[in-house]
């Protein structure tokens, strides 16, 4: 037996209870009914009636409930650490639920469907390890397990949704087919694999699909497919899916649009506000008048007054007025930081969540903003953009039209929004002391405000009539139960009293009560809340927040949630934690008086755990790139261990912003070395989806970190980079510059590998500026170079240049021999980027040899490729090239099709070259068409 806390009860595959990755004795079957009943009902009290009647399923022994006595007696000497407690005729176990691996499931699969994140319901469908409850036979087991197995049926579908908007069909494919094989009249399963194999380039497999289950359906049940399964099949039938939807925009088996859910969860006993609520809702029904334009209401504040609160809980009250979505943004206004979000930031947010592919979001503000004002238009949403800085930021993020609702929140007043765009303004005062004592009774109870008016009077006086002063407050009360109210405001106070000759802000009670607050954590407690204070980005994962902290996992997060009850951090999704900004300002304070050497070490392992997870990440979305040495993390890192591709650009992904961050503080400490690593651990990321300028920016700061080292080997990476970073966004002459000048570092240290891949570079970059003559002469240089290296992947990379060039020169069998060799280095290293160029090169090729069959073949592998692993930057160019095949076949109709799609995309990558050459194609077929 100890009293250590249990780390996790597990209900999927046997009721479990884990200690120090040990298992939990928990007794025999009935003994362990009983423990699985009260999980079930975790945190609720079961009677003793009932508890009998699902251990022995209705045929109760004599001495039921002494046997039930004795089952709950072992049970707490088994789990000393997990209070069972018994509440007149019932039973409660009381237990943090994100701890019970069945309502851990529950919890991560709500959040997934908020977020429309595929990653998170993969979270929740590990969590199954076997069948529920198993062991137990009785009853209400056997009825748990069929209640769950629909829950994972459902999640199963909503993941599967979800894995089809980000274009995932080839690697859901064997999940989805063996899928549809157990559950053979699942309509929307059928759905889901009609459109992945559709996707998959195999038309006639969907469609024997779909006859496969009209005819099950007419034969067990009598009936038809239903209308969206017949809208999908007549779809696929016309090939109307490819003509008008991007590949990602399709988010069920009827083809619709992706419907965000963006809202955080709505705020937790919201109190009074009943005239504001009312006011919200009156305008927005004005809003639905003929002739209204976009309604707005704007909250005004000051910090802690509920703003947020208020948007949130109206939004939650109200959803389903917004049946097409909503939108939510926090632009970070008064962040501690200082640095606001940027409106086209936020708009690539918004666009990402409309089902927009990151390579097809515009570079240029007003580009972004007609392009999300045209998808939203018509649409019925809410969009709401919180906590904004001025009306500067928001204007860009208004919809156009009438059919969205926005409500803002500011510390602003916001006038011009109010002047200029017709915005109801909405100004928050303190609550009144009605409402604030109501908040603290629906927080600690009547009865015990009851038993201390004077004392409540106090605590409601010193927040002054703040929310999240109230919170807080609130928190503090329900982590000490048996402390009298009184001794509380006594504290409270004193803390006022100190804050108030220092500070006439109007958000000093909730510095007052922070400090308050803060004395009152334990010394651990207070040491990880000034160093998440301090810590780079918006939020923080749970893994990050242990290696800043130093802790193992499950103690960090039993302390962010100590944090979490007293309202300190808030888990605004499953696993991320971020503050009030007024609460991290204070976090920052407190940070800033941790001694140097404990500060600074903390956040060098924040720094490292950001830098050496995403080195690995790049293991397998950079495959064969130069080698580096990154060094070593600093002592006590954990950076995490990244097993695949799809694992590693969800870890990008989701900490995308974290890492910015942490690149552009390294900068700002003068950590030169992780400047420069950063963004070659990145670089990656950025251009699979074509986040072109944000690689510009990244090798910028590089370049700042590069000179600061004053080392040749550095430089000569870092020109390189930043060289080809230049020349994908059309700045030639500064591409040439820095390419150049990692030439001349090259050879002056004799650096036959790295001179062999900036020759590559060059080539590339005069292949683009249109000299063919240059880029071969380049390129040949660098596959000479590289036959002295043992670089198959990098060899690959250059022998599929050179052919590529050599074939645009009409050189059709030398560049058939190199870009033979180059696709099979690419197979031998398995990367796939390499795969898809070399067989965009055979495409060409190959068409260009009158073999047109055999070059739509390579062309729509390529394609393939490209959409697999989300190079959108490479699949314009294959689509350029796959409009000529089909013209070549015969077939004006893809070709134009094909060609659409490329000058949707260049647009929209703000390549100019490639709007003109294939603007001037669709031209000549459309003249061709009229002839």
């Amino acid at each position: 037996m100890s009293d250590e806390p249990i780390d996790e009860f597990r209900l999927f595959g046997g009721v479990e209870a884990q200690r120090g990755g040990h298992r939990v004795d928990v007794g025999h079957a009935r003994q362990q009914c009983v423990l699985a009943v009260l999980l079930v009902e975790a945190n609720n009290a079961v009677s003793v009636d009932e508890l009998i009647d699902r251990v022995w399923a209705g045929e109760p022994p004599k001495r039921a409930k002494e046997s039930l006595h004795t089952y709950l007696t072992r049970l707490r000497r088994a789990l000393p650490a997990v209070p069972i407690t018994r509440h007149g005729a019932s039973y409660l176990l009381s237990a943090d639920e994100d701890s019970i691996d069945l309502h851990r499931f529950r919890a991560l699969a709500a959040s997934a469907r908020e977020t429309d994140d595929a990653a998170t319901f993969e979270q929740a469908l590990a969590l199954w390890r076997g069948e529920p409850l198993a062991g137990l036979d009785v009853p209400w087991a056997q009825g748990v397990r069929a209640t769950l197995d629909k829950e994972r049926a459902a999640v199963e579908l909503d993941q599967a949704d979800a894995e089809l908007r980000l274009g995932r069909h080839n690697e859901i494919l064997p999940t989805l087919a063996a899928r549809a094989e157990q559950r053979t009249l699942d309509e929307r399963l059928a759905g889901q694999l009609m459109l992945a194999l559709y996707r998959a380039g195999r038309q006639a497999d969907a469609l024997n699909h779909y006859e496969r289950i009209r005819r099950q359906l007419a034969e067990e049940l009598g009936i038809d497919p239903s209308p969206a399964l017949r809208e999908l099949h007549q779809q696929i039938l016309t090939g109307a899916i490819t003509a008008s939807l991007p590949p990602q925009a399709a988010s069920n088996g009827a083809g619709s649009a992706p419907v965000p859910r963006q809202l955080p969860a709505a705020p937790r006993s919201f109190t009074g506000r009943l005239r504001e609520l009312d006011s919200i809702t009156e305008t927005m029904d004005l809003g639905a008048l003929p002739g209204a334009t976009v309604v707005i209401s704007a909250i005004g504040g000051t910090g802690g007054i509920g703003k947020t609160w208020l948007a949130l809980h109206w939004a939650h009250q109200h959803v389903e007025r917004f049946p097409d979505g909503q939108l939510f943004v926090n632009l970070r206004g008064f962040d501690p930081s200082g640095r606001p979000t940027r409106p086209q930031d936020a708009i690539r947010g918004f666009l990402d969540a409309l089902g927009v592919e990151p390579a097809a979001i515009p570079t240029a503000l007003d580009a972004q903003t007609a392009l999300y004002r045209s998808l939203v238009a018509d649409r019925r949403m809410l969009v709401v953009l919180d906590n904004a800085a001025d009306t500067a930021q928001v204007v860009p993020l208004l919809p156009g039209g009438p059919s969205c609702t926005v409500i803002v929140t500011s510390r602003d007043r916001m006038v011009s929004l109010v002047n200029a765009h017709g915005a109801q303004p909405l100004p928050l005062d303190a609550l009144s002391d009605v409402e604030a004592r109501t908040l603290l009774a629906n927080r600690l109870g009547a009865d015990r405000l009851a038993r201390e008016p004077d004392a409540v009077a106090a605590l409601i006086e010193c927040c002054a009539g703040l929310p999240l002063a109230l919170s807080i407050v609130a928190g503090r009360a329900l982590e000490h139960p048996d402390f009298p109210l009184r001794e509380l405001a006594d504290e409270l106070r004193e803390a006022t009293g100190r804050l108030e000759a220092l500070d006439e802000d109007p958000s000093v009670s909730v510095r007052s009560v922070l400090s308050w607050s803060y004395a009152a954590l334990t010394e651990e407690q207070a040491r990880v809340f000034g160093l998440l204070g301090l810590a780079p980005g918006p939020d923080i994962s749970l893994a990050a927040a242990a290696n800043l902290a130093d802790l193992p996992d499950n103690a960090t997060r039993t302390l962010l949630r100590s944090l979490e009850r007293v309202s300190l951090v808030q888990q605004h999704v499953a696993g991320r934690y971020r503050m009030h900004d007024l609460v991290r300002l204070y976090a920052q304070e407190q940070g800033s008086l941790i001694p140097a050497d404990v500060r600074n070490t903390a956040l060098h392992r924040l720094r490292d755990f950001y830098l050496y997870t995403a080195v690995s990440c790049d293991r397998f979305v950079g495959v064969g790139r130069q080698p580096v040495d990154v060094g070593t993390p600093t002592q006590g890192c954990r950076p995490l261990p990244i097993l695949d591709e799809k694992a590693a650009m969800a870890w990008y992904t989701a900490e995308y912003a974290c890492i910015m961050a942490s690149q552009a503080a390294a900068l700002a400490n003068s950590h030169y070395p992780q400047v420069w690593l950063f963004a070659w651990a990145i670089t990656y990321f950025h251009t699979r989806p074509g986040l072109l300028h944000e690689d510009v920016a990244s090798w910028q700061k590089a370049l700042v970190a590069a000179e600061h080292l004053a080392d040749t080997a550095v430089m000569i990476r870092v020109d390189r980079a930043l060289g080809q970073a230049y020349f994908r966004v059309g700045e030639h002459d500064k591409g040439l510059e820095h390419l150049h000048r990692s030439l001349d570092n090259a050879r002056s240290v004799g650096d036959l590998d790295s001179e062999a891949r900036v020759q590559h570079s060059i080539g590339l970059a005069w292949g683009t500026i249109g000299n063919l003559d240059k880029a071969i002469e380049h390129a040949a240089e660098a596959a000479r170079l590289e036959e002295q290296q043992n670089q198959p992947n990098s060899r690959g990379k250059t022998l599929n240049l050179l052919g590529w060039y050599l074939a645009n020169v009409g050189r059709l069998d030398e560049a058939l021999e190199r870009c033979t060799t180059a696709y099979e280095l690419a197979r031998e290293c398995n990367d796939r980027e390499l795969a898809a160029e070399t067989l965009d090169s055979l495409g060409y090729i190959a068409l260009h040899k009158g073999e047109h069959g055999k070059a739509l073949e390579y062309y729509r592998e390529a394609l393939d490729v490209c959409r697999d692993i989300g190079s959108s930057y490479g699949e314009v160019e294959v689509l350029s090239n796959l409009g000529q095949a089909y013209l070549a076949v015969g077939d004006p109709t893809e070709a134009k099709a094909a060609w659409e799609r490329a000058l949707e995309l260049y647009r929209m990558q703000d390549r100019a070259g490639g709007v003109e050459t294939i603007t001037a194609r669709l031209a000549e077929l459309h003249e061709q068409a009229n002839a």
